[in-house]
């Protein structure tokens, strides 16, 4: 796909993707006007989150002609108080020069579900594996908001083929070297080992290159 230029163009992004975008930014590829985030984790908080994302989307709209949201459809929004509300919603309502980039969730933007399906065969063995970005590890505590170790033990070890972090930006060689310690308490933590697939960003700037191209 064509890349597109972002120089007419506000980013809101949710901030476990601070990471990705930052580099993007940084390698000369994400020339927006402004890159906005919200707090990491808030689909734990879905009032929050609609408070945080329309009110970033309110300053980017001051900033740029266009907005592109990076934040999820299926997974990243559920109002269990309203079912019918969706992200989807609340990105209309903002207005026709306001685009969400076209993936269910973060992991989602690194890898597509075909990619995830490959990798998680190789990597282990087509069991089932608990998908993070970098994000989900630098961002922890932000993320897990409120989970204990009992509430881990309900959701982690039934995916027997371990959690694998898509990584694009090169954390998890930094990490392990610098913060191994940590990464085997985390691990300990969800009652799974967690491994490192190195990825490119190729996915994520090609659904943001869509979006900036849209008309």
């Amino acid at each position: 796909m064509q890349r597109a230029s972002f120089s007419d163009t506000a980013i809101v992004s949710c901030g476990t993707l601070t990471l990705e975008l930052n580099h993007l930014k940084e390698t000369g590829f994400l020339n927006a006007r402004q890159i906005l985030y919200t707090t990491p984790g808030l689909h734990e908080d879905p009032r929050e989150l609609e408070r945080q994302l329309i009110e970033r989307i309110g300053k980017a709209k001051d900033r740029a002609d266009k907005v592109i949201v990076v934040y999820g459809g299926k997974f990243c929004y559920v109002n269990a108080n309203e079912p019918t509300r969706t992200m989807r919603t609340i990105i209309e309502e903002q207005g026709p020069a306001v685009r969400r980039v076209q993936a269910s969730h973060c992991v989602d933007m690194l890898a597509s579900e075909a990619e995830r399906e490959t990798i998680a065969q190789e990597m282990a063995g087509g069991e089932k594996v608990w998908w993070m970005t970098p994000g989900w590890i630098k961002f922890r505590h932000l993320v897990f908001k409120g989970w204990d170790k009992g509430l881990a033990n309900e959701n982690f070890p039934r995916h027997t083929g371990g959690a694998i972090v898509l990584d694009g930006i090169g954390y998890m060689d930094r990490y392990i070297a610098e913060q191994p310690e940590e990464l085997l308490e985390y691990s300990d933590w969800m009652g799974i080992p967690i491994q490192p697939y190195p990825i490119t960003l190729d996915r994520l700037k090609d659904l943001l290159s869509e979006q900036a191209a849209a008309p």
